[in-house]
């Protein structure tokens, strides 16, 4: 079995947008032709602007397919406060998709996708008790077999360093829903910074955990802390045993997005909690040798 997921985040079509990086964009695509694109959010600048919908559209629609493709928070309308708390959906539906929950599935992998935007705040996101249940359930009807794949824009782990972003709104929750249902990804994006992790880092009551891939904004210049002026997006490689997430990063040296680094985990529904000897970087001993002090430094 070899998967490959394409994950982009943040495409902010409007005056931010660098052409030249989504055409970039575009052509690793098709040079790639991943398994499935998934599109983590923010594909707009401002949501109230009907030509930066039409741009998207048809940006997307340069994209391969398949796609899964969610919302986030500046696919909302900002300036127009009727549509925002009545209608803030509306145009994501009506040019991108109708469905803001989608699942994907093939032979051996599933997508579940969820909404984490809300009209209410202008950056914070959450899942609601709802949300998290269905998510949980869906993926729960599928064997064990299945990669387990969730989808959303806003982040359930706060990356270090980072202390103005928080996560979304009962996230904790979310973790705990699944790691029960088998997850073995989590894909988000939104705070325009690159981060690959675990949820096993934050919390000990967790049986398997999941793998954090977040990815950085694929094509706005405007890029977050230690991400100020890049671009990034992650290709993610399923196989039998492991699960390869590699970051690609647009250097000006190179005049293109290049893998500037690679992270290997474990397949939790392998039933494997460590690498396989052949994908470790380091083999330790089997023994680890004693070594005495020095006698002056015992009688310090």
């Amino acid at each position: 079995m070899r998967r490959v997921v394409m994950q982009i985040s943040d495409i902010h079509l409007g005056p931010h947008f660098n052409t030249e990086r989504g055409e970039l964009i575009i052509r690793e695509a098709q040079e790639i032709q991943p398994d499935l694109v998934v599109i983590a959010g923010d594909l707009v600048m401002r949501a109230d602007f009907k030509e930066q919908w039409l741009q998207a559209r048809e940006y997307i629609q340069r994209l391969p397919d398949p796609k899964l493709i969610v919302m986030g928070n500046h696919d909302v309308p900002q300036y127009n406060q009727v549509a925002r708390y009545f209608w803030p959906t509306a145009r994501y539906r009506k040019y991108i998709t109708p469905v803001l929950n989608p699942v994907w599935h093939c032979e051996d992998i599933v997508v579940v996708g969820l909404n984490t935007a809300r009209s209410f705040t202008l950056q914070g996101g959450k899942l609601s008790l709802q949300q998290i249940e269905w998510m949980a359930r869906t993926l729960s009807s599928f064997s064990a077999q299945y990669c387990k794949i969730v989808v959303m824009h806003h982040h359930v782990l706060q990356p270090p360093g980072d202390r103005e972003k928080h996560a979304i709104v009962n996230a904790d929750k979310a973790v705990a829903a699944m790691d029960r249902a088998g997850a073995e990804l989590v894909l988000c994006g939104h705070i325009h910074t690159s981060f690959i992790g675990n949820t096993l880092e934050v919390s000990a009551s967790l049986q398997s955990g999941t793998i954090i891939a977040q990815s950085g904004t694929a094509t706005s210049t405007r890029g977050r802390r230690w991400m100020r002026g890049k671009n990034s997006f992650n290709i993610i490689e399923i196989e039998d045993q492991v699960i390869r997430i590699s970051q690609r990063m647009f250097l000006r040296e190179a005049e293109r997005f290049v893998p500037v680094s690679e992270h290997v985990f474990p397949r939790r529904s392998a039933g494997a909690y460590y690498l396989p000897r052949q994908e470790r970087v380091l083999e330790t001993s089997k023994e680890i040798p004693t070594q005495r002090l020095p006698e002056q430094t015992l009688s310090r």
